[in-house]
């Protein structure tokens, strides 16, 4: 039996828009399990970044909970809820935002260090990530303007795992990558998830929902269904069909 590391209950986000109430999410119940790859799919304005955002602690629920082991983080203040996200959670996105006034380098230390005062650690933990991405020294030496933009969501992987997070959330991390540098930092990620570490994506994209285990199908913000694909295996045709047939069952 796989280990629940976060469950939902009854959850719901509400929006305000002119007076008028816009039901985003509307009782999700939802457990993500360790070492899953959990990818949520779901046409535009299905819920699945305000989802994303709600289970990472990065916006709270209008109602209901969410549980992270034995905290109920939709509970936490914001001052808690920024100490959970350092401690637990690593995030990547579409935008990347690497701050452009420091080096490769600095910019993973610099979130490695809001959690690890032990700055030689958080060093050899960087450099062992750049290694796995295989992003040079020279490279970490440079500026963001001055690398690719696959160079740089590899970088957005390092900052986000330097400090051993136990769930990587990733908002749509190709959608601004052409296909061969998208296919690079899915391989990255791949190899991650091998290692054991927890990922949950949004994307749209059919080949970067292969990778996934677990596909969710978001829908007027409702789990519509879900897909168990097992572990990802490169090449496997099988695997690409039972996901068609999935989306297209859900109506995608």
């Amino acid at each position: 039996m796989n280990e629940v590391l976060l469950k939902t209950d009854k959850l719901c986000k509400t929006f305000s828009n002119g007076g008028l109430q816009q039901h985003v999410l509307r009782n999700i119940d939802l457990q993500l399990y360790r070492g899953d790859f959990t990818v949520i799919m779901g046409a535009s304005g299905a819920g699945k970044s305000t989802l994303l955002y709600a289970l990472s602690g990065m916006d709270t629920p209008s109602i209901g909970t969410i549980t992270f082991g034995d905290t109920v983080i939709s509970d936490l203040s914001q001052d808690g809820l920024a100490v959970f996200r350092r401690n637990h959670c690593g995030f990547v996105f579409q935008q990347i935002y690497l701050i452009d006034g420091m080096s490769v380098m600095d910019n993973v230390l610099s979130a490695g260090l809001l959690v690890n005062k032990d700055k030689k650690a958080v060093v050899a933990r960087a450099k062992e990530l750049f290694a796995a991405v295989d992003i040079s020294e020279e490279t970490q030496r440079k500026f963001p303007t001055q690398i690719s933009g696959g160079e740089a969501q590899r970088v957005g992987i390092v900052r986000a795992l330097v400090n051993n997070p136990e769930i990587l959330f990733a908002d749509e991390p190709t959608g601004a990558l052409n296909s061969q540098t998208g296919l690079d930092v899915l391989d990255t990620l791949t190899k991650f998830n091998e290692q054991g570490q927890s990922v949950v994506m949004v994307t749209h994209d059919m080949r970067s929902a292969r990778r996934g285990n677990r596909i969710l199908y978001l829908k007027d913000g409702v789990i519509l269904g879900e897909c168990d694909l097992g572990k990802y295996v490169h090449g496997d045709e099988a695997r690409h069909e039972k996901l068609s047939a999935f989306l297209a069952e859900m109506g995608w």
